[in-house]
């Protein structure tokens, strides 16, 4: 054990090196506090024990300091004071035991040396086991977070697969709708969210029978009138899963909170409910507008739209990009929310990055 003694008082150092010497302990004297800082700062130290009255630097300084600097070290006072309330803010201060002089039983201070000592060891292994924990849990944490987002990309591209084979649609629209998150101002973390939920907006097509999601021509009112309720059988594939019957009541109420939600999930199931929403009211599944509809949502709407022009389809071909971009710009204010056009237009170059990388 390495024992640093800081005392104004030779005798009592003289008097506790014989003692600890004995007992094949090494120690370190300080005849006041900033001698004791200076050997803390240059030599490690198991224990100190430390005089309340000295000069230069008192012993409540240095507890103070040492406690700051050097959490870890246990500091015993030993002194002649004898009043309850020095050793009381000495504890306050930080020091873990307290003495008083004149030591007649240098065994009492090498109980309290070696119980001080072992109550360090103590906290610095309950330290390292939390650590290694907090290691475990991050790990544990972040396979978790992996196998989630695995997950939900492999969702949205189920419903994808039955109209697009490259099932890269979903993608685009996941890294689109993510640039035009940042170009609105959002949170790295939210457009973050975007780009994960962002590729599960047609899940519902997974409910739409192939006769209609697949019909190479225009499809009858009533056919389109099935098509409709994608919305609503993808954001009830992403809610409660209590009964279908609240499943559809957090659809119809998709500003409230679903018990069963976590945050990505609620992204999810909105944006699965309300792309096909339009700007100015007449859009489905609830036909609500403006600001109503989350921006999530109104960013998801255009960039769905822009990208189903871009690509081929069953009842269509690819469009070229200059008319798929008079589309989107005729839409401004009526189909699409302004704010969201023109972080569009401001965004091309991005755009047609992500769209060059994830081709069909």
């Amino acid at each position: 054990m390495r024992v640093l003694v800081v005392d104004d008082e030779p005798a009592l150092r003289r008097s506790v090196r014989a003692y600890l010497e004995d007992l094949d302990h090494q120690v370190l004297e300080a005849e006041h506090g900033q001698i004791g800082l200076d050997i803390l700062a240059e030599t490690t130290v198991d224990v100190a024990v430390v005089d309340l009255n000295m000069p230069v630097l008192d012993g409540y300084a240095f507890i103070e300091v040492a406690c700051r600097h050097y959490p870890d070290l246990p500091t015993v006072v030993i002194s002649g004071v004898g009043v309850v309330e020095d050793a009381l803010r000495a504890v306050r201060l930080g020091a873990w035991d307290y003495l008083t002089k004149p030591i007649r039983n240098f065994d009492v201070l090498m109980h309290t040396l070696d119980k001080v000592v072992e109550r360090a060891a103590l906290r610095r292994e309950n330290r390292r086991y939390q650590e290694h924990l907090e290691v475990l849990v991050r790990q544990r944490t972040e396979e978790l977070e992996r196998t989630r987002r695995q997950i939900m990309q492999r969702l949205s591209r189920a419903a994808e697969y039955k109209d697009n084979e490259t099932g890269n649609h979903v993608m685009r629209v996941g890294e689109i709708s993510a640039v035009l998150g940042q170009a609105m101002g959002m949170s790295p973390e939210r457009c973050q969210m975007l780009r994960e939920c962002a590729p599960l907006h047609d899940i519902g097509k997974i409910g739409i029978p192939d006769a209609v999601l697949l019909k190479p021509g225009k499809l009858t009112p009533e056919e389109w009138a099935i098509m409709q309720q994608h919305c609503l059988y993808g954001c009830e594939i992403l809610s409660s899963l209590t009964s279908r019957d609240q499943a559809r009541y957090h659809c119809l109420h998709f500003d409230e909170t679903d018990p069963d939600d976590n945050e990505l999930l609620h992204l999810a199931r909105i944006l699965a409910l309300l792309h096909h929403e339009r700007w100015d009211g007449t859009g489905y599944p609830l036909g609500i507008m403006g600001e109503q509809i989350p921006v999530e949502a109104r960013i998801v709407a255009l960039v769905d739209v822009y990208d189903a022009l871009c690509s081929e389809r069953p009842y269509k071909p690819a469009f070229p990009e200059d008319r798929c971009l008079a589309i989107i710009a005729e839409g401004r204010g009526t189909h699409f929310d302004p704010a969201v056009v023109d972080a569009f237009f401001a965004s091309l170059d991005e755009i047609r990055a992500i769209r060059h990388r994830w081709g069909d």
